[in-house]
């Protein structure tokens, strides 16, 4: 375990969803009661300027230093992002090389989407005992590999036990030294080429099938997923539509506390906005994600 008094903190985000991070920030730092400073690691994807002023004016700079990487700068030039047939944007496939923008001698960090708000303290997770496990999470909604639903599609072809446990990506701590002696990155990448027709959930997917019953199941509640009334969640993720949308149909409560933390940012005026924006969204996503993959 990095015994630096220093938490190591992984997002990324385009400029459609820095509100979301701004929410997510300011929800780390309110709910953070000890001594451990935040380092928080930022892959750029397209942020605005103005944007990434909002995003430094949401952190205290006594308690949390961010440090920008353009998405440019971050995925070697070797590497073809697959183009699978989700609307998920390019930006998810960006935690796969997290690991490659800390700094030398970096243990571990954890890995937030940043469609999220943290409700209790992040030192908590931090202190996680992997157990000897390459990375910790929690399951997902589908749970298992054999899922009908969801899981890996083709888990029978790859040898895989349908009641291995599957794990949500969006909230990881990563052994960062293991995680690189294993080339992690570049295994997720050749399995999401060789398996495309079973990509259903982008990078999740290669991840599972990379590491699986090599992680470390975490309480539910630090990945509380906002469709599901939970009491006492630890993090809320908001899977399905987000709550900056006039269209938002989860829990109510979970959208109230996201407006809670937004309040505390310069997003603080933010209303919901038409469903129609959410949409033109994931058509471009489709189609950056095409053009990506020809450009290459």
């Amino acid at each position: 375990m990095n015994r630096e008094n220093t938490i190591n903190i992984v997002m990324a985000s385009d400029n459609h969803y820095a509100i979301l991070l701004g929410a997510l920030i300011k929800s780390i730092e309110v709910n953070h009661k000890t001594s451990e400073k935040i380092n928080l690691y930022v892959i750029d994807d397209g942020i605005s300027k103005d944007n990434q002023e909002k995003i430094r004016a949401s952190a205290s700079p006594e308690i949390v230093s961010i440090f920008w990487f353009k998405t440019s700068n971050v995925i070697p030039e070797n590497i073809k992002i697959p183009v699978d047939k989700s609307a998920f944007p390019i930006t998810t496939y960006l935690r796969l090389f997290a690991p490659y923008i800390l700094p030398a001698g970096t243990e571990r960090y954890i890995y937030l989407d940043v469609d999220m708000i943290v409700l209790s303290d992040i030192s908590d997770l931090w202190k996680t005992d992997l157990n000897n496990n390459l990375i910790a999470a929690v399951q997902d909604l589908s749970e298992t590999a054999g899922s009908p639903w969801g899981g890996i599609p083709n888990y029978k072809e790859l040898g895989i036990a349908p009641e291995a446990k599957y794990f949500n990506a969006g909230m990881m701590i990563v052994d960062v030294v293991q995680w690189l002696k294993e080339d992690i990155t570049n295994k997720v990448i050749q399995c999401l080429h060789d398996n495309l027709e079973s990509v259903n959930f982008a990078d999740q997917y290669g991840l599972n099938v990379i590491l699986v019953n090599r992680w470390q199941a975490l309480d539910p509640r630090w990945n509380s997923f906002s469709i599901l009334d939970t009491k006492d969640p630890f993090l809320i993720h908001y899977l399905d539509i987000k709550p900056i949308f006039r269209s938002y149909k989860s829990i109510p409560r979970y959208q109230d506390e996201f407006y809670k933390y937004l309040r505390l940012t310069p997003w603080k005026n933010h209303k919901p906005i038409p469903d129609y924006v959410r949409m033109s969204r994931k058509a471009i996503n489709k189609v950056r994600k095409i053009m990506s993959a020809y450009l290459k």
